[in-house]
């Protein structure tokens, strides 16, 4: 099953297992779980940065991180991200209510996405081209990546909401419906014939005996 983080895989695949376990946490609603996964994935890539400086619990190793950094821009957001997912891992792994925060566990896998970026241009030389991934949510629910490019993702959606949409008459045409059975007209021809006619034979014979 394909992964947001396979680009990890070939670089180093122990951290590509504990990342993609946590993806799988979260597929499968352990929304808790995978934000405890992400800080031992974090605490992890720490470890490998720091190489021999290495010591004491994730805390002291951030801090020596921190200390022994450049303060470039990427460094920066580099630590950020880790201290956010030591800090919602902790949360995570020792509330004594299960939270189920998807929200929280989904900006998690989106922290480390970064920090595993970071980790393989900077910290292993890797190709640059890295930089240009983005996260997909998509890939990450279904696990299967899409066919379809970004590009042809925005025109679908474009042509979907340009499409006009069929407009109401404001008026109503009255159709005529051909009418059936005898007409009043001829109903009052035929009543006045008859009166007409019996007018007739009462005059007729009225003369006839007088």
């Amino acid at each position: 099953m394909a992964t947001n983080f396979d680009f990890l895989k070939r670089i180093d695949k122990p951290l590509f297992d504990i990342i993609s376990e946590a993806e799988k946490l979260y597929r499968d609603e352990y929304f808790d779980q995978c934000m405890t996964q992400t800080r031992r994935f974090g605490e992890n890539v720490c470890k490998n940065v720091l190489g021999a400086r290495a010591e004491g619990n994730f805390d002291n190793m951030l801090a020596t991180l921190k200390d022994k950094g450049n303060s470039f821009e990427q460094e920066k957001e580099f630590i950020q991200d880790l201290y956010f997912l030591k800090k919602h891992g902790n949360e995570s792994a020792h509330s004594l209510r299960v939270k189920k925060s998807g929200m929280e566990a989904l900006e998690c896998l989106q922290r480390a996405f970064e920090v595993a970026i970071n980790y393989c241009v900077y910290a292993k030389k890797s190709d640059s081209d890295i930089l240009k991934l983005r996260y997909d949510t998509e890939l990450l629910v279904t696990g299967e990546k899409s066919k379809k490019t970004l590009a042809e993702k925005y025109k679908e959606q474009k042509a979907k909401s340009n499409k006009p949409k069929p407009v109401k008459q404001s008026y109503t045409m009255n159709t005529k419906t051909k009418k059936t059975g005898i007409s009043w007209f001829w109903i009052f021809v035929c009543i006045s014939c008859v009166i007409t006619t019996l007018l007739f034979a009462s005059m007729f014979i009225a003369i006839k005996f007088f």
